[in-house]
Parts: structure tokens; sequence; C-alpha cells
């Protein structure tokens, strides 16, 4: 084992080519702050939120008004896991392995497991989000794209979004590998180059964009379960445009975070509505977002749509963030003898090696801290599969 870290950033950074092809397609779509600084379990980050401006009347007058300014309000991101992966190696094992010329390769075998498994998680906490997004299109349980030449589930993310007000700029759309295979092996439209503009789809079984939406792929798209509601709850009293909260009477079992509240009278409304906070008998049913599109009347029926989806999930980039730093360590340092940082080029995460020497053998533990948060429920929507 070297005496610093320098000798083994090659095999690092190999590592890292083999995960930046994983389909880790969250953690390029969200907002990411990636800076090197160092943060606690539990620190908090403040970031500004700004606020809905209004409209005046244009009056001659001799000078211009007194007016333009703004409240800037803000949330914050927390730091909430820290978590390393060792990679140890003792002398025998250092030898053997380089006298048969392997150490290298087996090294940077290691090191692209350590960085898979931190990545992983990192993007299974960002799907984690999608009980966070207001509205839903598609059917639950039927995977989209599945009518060749029908490329409808594009337009009804983007219907949920446009009507929400969500900048059409760097929108993104996650698909796990169900939806993607349809795209692969259902759409042929994508594939016909004089229609498509393009061969990615056909040479690589990729693509850029389609109608405006960033296309990225992930293994780690969620699958939801919905609560036990298995009857239909009514609600107790009218309830207007942009209700977050609506109270129900009657009804059986329990409504679960992440469950589709859809309102079941004729004409009424179709929209399917994000379930924010877990209800286990009658009472208030809160949405995400602005809440309900349409006015809800006294005594409509409303139920839990479908028996599960997978959460392919479409936002505009600033809906999402994702904050990683550095694991904290003490104000001396701590034991390590060498410590390294190595950037993954793809999803710009920061990772840190740090080198600890014990009796006859080293580890190399690969660590990063990091926290996610949805910031803009009404710029996230579901394609259900």
């Amino acid at each position: 084992m070297a005496n610093t870290l320098t000798s083994l950033i090659p095999d690092a950074l190999e590592g890292l080519d083999v995960v930046s092809r994983e389909f880790t397609g969250f953690i390029p779509a969200v907002a990411t702050d990636s800076s090197a600084s160092r943060a606690a379990i539990g620190e908090s980050v403040r970031f500004p939120i700004a606020p809905v401006e209004t409209s005046a009347n244009n009056t001659a007058a001799v000078n211009a008004p007194d007016s333009g300014d703004a409240v800037i309000g803000s949330d914050t991101l927390a730091i909430t896991k820290s978590k390393h992966v060792p990679v140890r190696w003792n002398g025998e094992e250092t030898l053997g392995t380089t006298r048969k010329g392997i150490y290298s390769t087996i090294t940077a075998d290691r090191f692209a497991q350590a960085f898979r498994v931190l990545a992983n998680e990192i993007e299974s906490d960002l799907a984690s989000l999608y009980v966070s997004a207001a509205r839903a299109s598609g059917t639950a349980g039927t995977t989209p794209f599945g009518t060749a030449g029908n490329l409808g589930d594009f337009a009804g993310v983007n219907r949920l979004l446009d009507e929400a007000g969500a900048p059409a700029a760097d929108r993104q759309l996650v698909l796990g590998s169900s939806a993607m295979a349809n795209l692969r092996g259902v759409q042929n439209t994508l594939f016909r180059v004089n229609e498509a503009g393009s061969a990615d789809m056909l040479r690589d079984g990729m693509t850029d964009k389609v109608q405006n939406l960033a296309l990225r792929y992930s293994g780690q798209v969620a699958s939801h379960t919905i609560g036990t509601e298995n009857g239909a709850y009514v609600t107790s009293g009218a309830d207007p445009v942009d209700t977050t909260s609506v109270s129900l009477i009657t009804g059986a079992g329990t409504w679960k975070a992440g469950d589709l509240a859809i309102n079941q009278e004729t004409g009424r409304d179709s929209e399917k509505y994000v379930v924010k906070t877990a209800l286990g008998a009658p009472g208030e049913l809160v949405l995400n977002g602005r809440g309900t599109y349409n006015a809800w009347q006294s005594g409509d029926s409303i139920e839990n749509g479908g028996s599960g989806y997978v959460a392919n999930m479409g936002f505009n980039r600033s809906a999402i963030q994702l904050l990683t730093r550095l694991p904290a360590a003490p104000e001396n340092g701590d034991m390590a003898s060498d410590v390294t940082l190595v950037t993954d080029p793809a999803s710009g995460l920061t990772f840190e090696l740090a080198l600890y020497k014990q009796f006859l053998q080293n580890v190399i533990h690969v660590r990063i801290a990091w926290g996610v948060k949805a910031v803009k429920s009404d710029h996230m929507a579901l394609l259900l599969g």
C-alpha cells in the first residue's frame, strides 16, 4: 500500500467511470450543491424562496412609484446521512495480488462498488421524494408508453407542469426500467431518424429530450403500495379551488402519504392528487402543493386511485434539492494519515477518500454526507406505472 493516496486516484477514477454508467438518473436531474466544505449530521443550510409578485396599474406621475420591495422567503435543507464504505487490504493480500498483476484491477473494482453503494443510496433517497409530488398522470398499474406511436404520456406530464406554472426550461423525466423498456421496444417513432431528428435512441437506446423533457433512467424508481382505504370517503363540506385540506367523513381504512385522492363524482374533477400526510380515520385529508385545481362539493365521494403504482417522476430541476458535503471531522483531524477528494464528472458528487494505517493492514474509507428535499411540490408530477 502506498504511503499516500495519490497513486490510487487513477484507480478511484476508473471506479467512478464504472459507477457513472449506472442508472442514477435522479442525481444529475436535481439541483445539487456539492461543494467540498464539511457539515455535520443535522446541520441545516438555508436557501431563498422568491415570493409571488403582484402587478400594479401604470399611472402617470412626476416620480416613479415607491414600490417593488418584497419579503424573500426561505427554507432549510439538512444533512441527514453521513456514510462510508471501507476498502481494506492487509500486507499479504497486497503482496500476493501485486505479484499476480491484479492489485490495481481489484482495487478499481472495489472502489467501483464503494461509489456504487453510496450513489445508489443517494439515488434512492431522491426517488423516495415522489410522495411530495402534487399530481399524477397515467394509470396506476399500467406501464407508460405501451401503445406504439402514442407519446401522450410525455404530454400528460407536461400538462401538469404547465398548469402548475413550472418553468419550461430544465424539465426532467426520470423513468424506471419498465417504462424505459416500453420506450425502447414499443415507441418506434423515436427510432425514425427523419422524424426524431436523432439516431441516439436507435444506436444507444437513449435520447436527450422528448417534448422538452430531459430523459433520465434510474434503477431506484420507487414502487408505492397504497393504504388500506377500502371504501369511498365522503366530503363533509364544499371545498373551493386550491384547497389543500379536505374534510372527509365515513369510509374505512387508512390513507398513506403518496396515495392518490380522486373525486369520483362525474364531471367534478378528473385530477389525481397526491396525498401529503397519512390519515388513519375520517378527518382532514391533506394534499401536496396548492391542492385542488377544481372545486369539490359537499358529499363528494373520494377514493384512493389504483392498487399501487411505480413512481416515474417529472419535475423542474429546482423542485428537488440535493446537498452533499464531506463528513465532519474533529478540529485537529482524526487518525487518517492521508485524505483526498475525487469528484464524479457525471453526477458532480464529491467523495472523500481517507487512508487509515493499521497493524499490517490499511483501510481506505470512501465517504460522503448528504441530504435531500422536495422544495416545490407543484413543480413535481408523477407518471404512474
